[in-house]
């Protein structure tokens, strides 16, 4: 909670995308469905949460896609199942951020990287080696 990150999952997707911005689409909105759980569950503790939810994305196609409603032909063979995410960003519920590959954390989880990179990403995590 706050600026800490307390929960975290990974897995992988159970359909086959057909190009990255699918993937992050479909990635991003498994993301708000947890999102929008949490968001419930702080509510009813009183909490309820005024400003939108900060998602970040490195895939700027998906974003658009997000935020775009309106038909793409790039994009007619994605489930209406997966256009969830795009209630919640009109509603102002979620936010979604272009993000820089090199600025994705959440990556020191899901990827192999360079030392220097996990070094950073581990700062930025908050994560500090023990003295």
């Amino acid at each position: 909670m706050g600026d800490t990150s307390f929960i975290w999952s990974s897995n992988k997707q159970s359909i086959v995308t057909l190009s990255s911005c699918e993937a992050e689409y479909i990635a991003a909105n498994s993301a708000i469905c947890h999102l929008i759980w949490l968001r419930n569950m702080l509510k009813h503790l009183g909490f309820p949460q005024e400003n939108p939810t900060k998602i970040y994305i490195d895939n700027r196609s998906a974003i658009a896609l997000a935020k775009n409603s309106v038909y793409h032909k790039r994009s007619k063979h994605i489930d209406t199942c997966h256009h969830f995410i795009r209630k919640h960003v009109k509603n102002k519920e979620v936010e979604l951020i272009s993000c820089k590959t090199n600025d994705q954390v959440v990556d020191i989880f899901t990827k192999p990287l360079k030392g220097e990179t996990f070094i950073k990403m581990k700062f930025m995590l908050g994560m500090t080696s023990p003295d």
